[in-house]
């Protein structure tokens, strides 16, 4: 594709986005043609409600603005409708290069779209990892504390209104090993956070290299030696054939008595049968889980009344700031399109992460 080309793209926001970020997107990119009808998007019932209101529907006439306008894009601004359907239905448009997806984990999407190989290496996807790298970090330190200064027992006496005779003393963050599972951007943030609660940080990466700060970084094949001396286990990963069930039983097994575990992840990564005896037997004290196998979490998962679990619904990732930095990371990447430089998190279709 020629320069000229590339200086007269056209974009098209297929999610709710405020009209504040759409301008600093025109405003970014003055040789690139931006629709936006808002009138065509659902409302958003909070900030990065990427879906928007489920209850809202368009007219007939509206549904096909709708898709003629998202044809006409050489590029997407989010799936349509947010959902691998939405993504199906418009690959096989000839005009589109490259799609912005407003998930960290957009891989699972490109996979449950079930694309034609020609469209998978035709249509672009990148990702939003590392908007979410923060907040997800953050989330991961409040579950590790939450384990490690006993905050479920505190919680039981409270409601219990117990004032127990023994006093029982609470674990140090400071000292305490962390390994993580996934030195990417967001375990890297994560294990930046540790270690300023004074944490020794381990971990595994797909490609084993020495990292500044991280004590010993292996590959999934070292993680059960990793966990021998873990004090807390943060999961990371995406949910992909490769880490399905990675914690496991036997990864469970290899614990001490007492680990902590975080999952901000995916839910895949995480043997939930295997969690269980795990808690029942001791060898994990404490979950913290903002990701499940099935979601939302089905009612009549003990995860919901265990009393050493917190359950999240999948939102230590949101935060106010959430659109304003996709639309920043999707302008540098539009310049980098523009340049045919290569792009920032694009989505890997053969292990769709």
């Amino acid at each position: 594709m020629n320069i000229m080309t590339l200086n007269n793209l056209t974009v098209a926001i297929a999610v709710p986005l405020e009209a504040e970020h759409v301008e600093a997107i025109r405003n970014a990119n003055p040789t690139v043609t931006v629709l936006y009808e808002p009138e065509l998007l659902p409302p958003e019932r909070f900030p990065a409600d990427h879906s928007g209101d489920p209850a809202f529907t368009r007219t007939p006439e509206q549904e096909t603005r709708y898709w003629d306008m998202l044809r006409s894009a050489d590029v997407l601004y989010g799936f349509p409708n947010e959902n691998p359907a939405g993504l199906a239905a418009i690959a096989s448009s000839e005009k589109l290069q490259w799609i912005q997806a407003m998930a960290a984990g957009a891989g699972g999407a490109v996979k449950a779209a079930n694309l034609p190989d020609a469209e998978l290496a035709r249509i672009k996807v990148t990702s939003s990892a590392g908007v979410h790298a923060l907040p997800l970090a953050e989330f991961a330190m409040m579950g590790a504390l939450n384990g490690l200064k006993r905050s479920a027992e505190l919680a039981a006496d409270q409601a219990a209104k117990h004032w127990p005779e023994l006093r029982t003393p609470t674990r140090l963050a400071s000292g305490s090993h962390a390994v993580i599972t996934g030195l990417g951007e967001i375990g890297l943030e994560t294990a930046r956070l540790a270690r300023a609660l004074g944490m020794k940080v381990s971990g595994t990466k797909r490609n084993v290299e020495p990292i500044e700060g991280i004590e010993k970084v292996t590959d999934t094949a070292g993680l059960p030696a990793l966990v021998a001396t873990a004090d807390i286990v943060i999961n990371t990963l995406p949910g992909t054939p490769y880490t399905e069930k990675m914690i496991n039983a036997e990864i469970f097994n290899a614990m001490k008595p007492g680990t902590i575990l975080v999952n901000v992840g995916r839910g895949t990564v995480v043997d939930e049968d295997a969690l269980l005896e795990a808690l029942e037997n001791g060898q994990v004290s404490f979950a913290c889980l903002d990701v499940f196998a099935v979601e939302p979490l089905p009612a009549a998962s003990p995860l919901w009344e265990h009393p050493r679990v917190m359950v999240s619904p999948h939102t230590s990732a949101l935060s106010s700031a959430e659109n304003r930095l996709i639309a920043e990371r999707f302008m540098d990447n539009l310049q980098r399109f523009q340049s045919g430089e290569p792009l920032l998190h694009e989505v890997d279709t053969v292990h769709f992460y």
